[in-house]
């Protein structure tokens, strides 16, 4: 099977196959260059504050809040476009701040949740609730990733049952 057959497109964005995995973006492309542009522009206007903010009477706290709270907004800034969602057997996997894994097996009950219309700027994303009780959300940019963890989740859960 080609690359084009399995469906990989090559294109940022796009869902990638390989033989035993699907992997995409957790994020759509739009909200993935937000983020960029975001953090870009509190960076530059943190700069251009500079000659206001050096005015102030700063305490070693409030200097310390100041840089965490930039830190915070670049280090989500960085995940929000790199994190990776992928499906490899009945293994569900977000990289994220840290990584989340539910396996089919555990699954207790499923929703997902997406706007087909709003995909570009919402990433579809799927609650997963454990037998144990434990919830987690795992975002997509493709929703066909989380829709095929749903149908492996079912097929375990149903094993007679007819496609």
């Amino acid at each position: 099977m080609s690359a084009t057959e399995a469906g990989e497109t090559g294109a940022p964005g796009e869902i990638e196959e390989t033989p035993a995995a699907l992997e995409s973006p957790a994020y759509p492309p739009f909200v993935r260059v937000l983020a960029v542009i975001l953090v870009v522009d509190l960076i530059g206007f943190g700069i251009w504050s500079l000659p206001a903010l050096s005015g102030a009477s700063w305490s070693v706290s409030s200097i310390v809040l100041f840089g965490l709270a930039a830190l915070c907004i670049a280090w989500m800034g960085y995940w929000i476009v790199s994190s990776r969602t992928r499906l490899d057997g009945d293994v569900l996997t977000q990289t994220w701040l840290w990584n989340k894994r539910e396996h089919a097996a555990d699954v207790a009950h499923l929703k997902l949740v997406h706007w087909r219309w709003l995909e570009r700027i919402i990433a579809p994303r799927l609650l997963v609730r454990r037998r144990n009780g434990a919830v987690t959300w795992i975002h997509s940019a493709d929703a066909r990733l989380l829709t095929g963890f749903a149908e492996r989740v079912a097929a375990r859960s149903f094993p007679n049952a007819k496609p």
